[in-house]
């Protein structure tokens, strides 16, 4: 294991492997700020995050409508009328009618219901259907969460980057100012030129206006930060950490992340959640040419009784119970075209999977190589500074010696500074590239 714990670095304890730590409720004036609160309140306060859980809702609920379809439909109807007297064309219809008075009020009263035995099991994909389009909006849902949690990680490393960067630079700061004071005590008892004492002061100047340059930017990743948490912008965020711990080596091998990403991954969930579906409609579109079944019943009380003869003057009930059948013969040819259409967007639909695998396989590739380079990185880093830190202390020496050139220390200064900035970056990079292989594999 690789520890990065530097008197100039500042970053601090970030659970790369382990993000399940319980977070404590914070105050974020006063208490420090951990990636996990971070993505705990990203996940409330996003907007597109919150447009996902109701889709989820909505499509649960329909799941549920579906179901409801296999419940038999019963129906209440009643009926009013105003009946005209019967007009008899006894000498055509060019001659006057003979009239015969009729009960003018009519009406009705009853209900009916209908049960589905069979209709080609289109009742039965239907919730299907509905079943996977909710499942497909979870993993999108998911899909987005992990979105937000590698954004917010993102940004929450950008302000630790940045107040690492405050932290070396203000040391370095403070240790010209007093390399200053030395210069001028020399030049002061005529051992250096005038000229040192400028480089020295102009070198201090621009170190300066790096340091508001820096202290800026994290102003504004800490402002970026807050909208995502829903924080005031007025909130500094406190990321109180010390220590950055990163693995010398990935935990796993690329052959296992990968079997990870097509176990995990989300874009590979939604891909066969939309290649289901494809199925499913091509099922759908086959069984338009099968019967339908039912059970029927209905029950009217009716007054007058004029639908059979003998008519009566009185209020009547008919019922009638039985079976109903039907046979969408026009289905079988006009159903040609939609199911060769359905089997095309399935075909598509496959390649399309095909494709998202692909896709999967080449992110965790990057991913992988680009968070092992990061760890390289960082050794590579680590043994910068020991050098540049020999380096300095020969040049100190022998500058204050007057055995070297101002610009010779200005150099080894400079070399040490971006050093140690250079471990920042790299320490922050393999955080960041790690969590991207988790984002790729499904895990973040």
């Amino acid at each position: 294991m690789v520890i990065i714990n530097n008197k100039w670095l500042v970053l601090g304890v970030l659970f790369i492997f382990c993000t399940t730590k319980k977070a404590r409720s914070q105050d974020p004036e006063n208490n420090p700020l951990t990636l996990t609160d971070v993505w705990k309140r990203a996940e409330v306060y996003n907007k597109q995050l919150q447009m996902q859980y109701l889709r989820v809702e909505s499509l649960e609920e329909r799941t549920k409508a579906a179901k409801d379809e296999r419940l038999p439909e019963v129906n209440a109807n009643g009926l009013y009328a105003r009946v005209s007297n019967l007009a008899i064309y006894e000498d055509g219809l060019f001659n006057a009618p003979t009239q015969f008075p009729v009960k003018h009020g009519y009406y009705q009263l009853g209900g009916d219901a209908y049960l589905n035995v069979y209709n080609g099991g289109k009742t039965t994909r239907e919730i299907k259907v509905r079943q996977t389009e909710a499942e497909l909006a979870k993993e999108q849902k998911n899909l987005t969460t992990t979105e937000i949690r590698y954004k917010a990680a993102a940004l929450y490393l950008d302000v630790y980057r940045g107040r690492a960067y405050e932290k070396v630079l203000q040391q370095y700061i403070f240790d010209r100012e007093k390399e200053l004071e030395e210069i001028k005590h020399l030049f002061n008892n005529g051992v250096v030129l005038k000229s040192d004492v400028l480089r020295a002061e102009l070198n201090l100047s621009k170190q300066r206006m790096s340091l508001l340059e820096i202290q800026n930017g994290i102003k504004i990743a800490n402002q970026r930060l807050n909208i995502v948490i829903g924080q005031p912008d007025s909130i500094d965020n406190h990321l109180g950490i010390d220590t950055l711990v990163v693995e010398e080596h990935p935990t796993q091998g690329y052959d296992n992340y990968i079997a990870d990403a097509y176990a995990n991954s989300f874009q590979f969930k939604i891909s066969e959640k939309e290649t289901l579906l494809s199925e499913l409609k091509l099922k759908d579109v086959k069984s338009n040419i099968l019967p339908k079944i039912g059970l029927y019943a209905e029950y009217a009380y009716t007054y007058p009784q004029i639908q059979f003869y003998p008519y009566s003057i009185a209020v009547y009930g008919l019922g009638q119970a039985g079976v109903k059948a039907s046979m969408p013969l026009s289905a079988l040819y006009q159903n040609k075209h939609k199911k060769s259409e359905a089997k095309i967007n399935l075909e598509r639909q496959e390649i399309e999977h095909a494709d998202v695998q692909d896709q999967v396989r080449q992110d965790v590739k990057a991913a992988y190589l680009r968070y092992t380079e990061a760890l390289t990185r960082i050794q590579v880093a680590n043994d910068n500074i020991t050098q540049a830190k020999e380096n300095f202390r020969i040049v100190n020496n022998t500058y204050f010696n007057q055995l070297s050139l101002l610009t010779d220390l200005l150099d080894a200064e400079s070399q040490l500074l971006q050093a140690r900035f250079d471990l920042t970056t790299a320490a922050v990079t393999a955080q960041l590239q790690y969590y991207q292989l988790l984002k790729a594999t499904g895990n973040l």
